[in-house]
């Protein structure tokens, strides 16, 4: 199952790309979401290889995901990888220059189960798919507005 959305940003992609790799900070937020968050790597700064070990509640269970960043490419993509149980999820950020000032981010994440449990979650989400995706773009709305209004205030 394969989820997307694209939204464009008034900010330069430089700093749109920075935002989208202050990895501390989204760690931050994170948390305060409830969402227990620990890296698992040694890496220094932004790099491919870096990885990450989260604890979450979904669907009244607790949920435990391992996520890599498998591609880093500055300034235009980033590509994570994360398995919880059974499900393993390929998402693709993508920053494209649309002018000095304005930049498109898009988001493509694959849904792809490995054992019957993850194959019947996925099989539900896809009969909930139109609802999910309008909930998908609209939650890239929120976070690309928020993503402005950070840089907006930085500037």
């Amino acid at each position: 199952m394969e989820l997307s959305a694209r939204e464009d940003i008034e900010a330069p992609l430089d700093r749109v790309f920075a935002q989208l790799t202050d990895f501390e900070a989204i760690e931050r937020r994170a948390l305060r979401r409830g969402v227990e968050i620990q890296r698992t790597d040694n890496l220094a700064g932004p790099a491919a290889g870096m990885s990450w070990k989260a604890t979450f509640r979904f669907r009244g269970k607790t949920r435990t995901a391992d996520v890599t960043l498998s591609d880093f490419t500055p300034p235009e993509q980033l590509v994570f990888d994360s398995v919880t149980g059974g499900l393993e999820t390929h998402t693709r950020i993508e920053c494209v220059a649309l002018s000095r000032g304005r930049t498109r981010i898009s988001i493509v994440t694959v849904l792809q189960p490995k054992t019957l449990s993850a194959r019947l979650l996925v099989q539900s989400l896809k009969l909930a798919k139109s609802s999910i995706s309008r909930k998908f773009s609209n939650r890239m709305a929120v976070l690309a507005k928020d993503l402005e209004d950070r840089l907006r205030s930085t500037a």
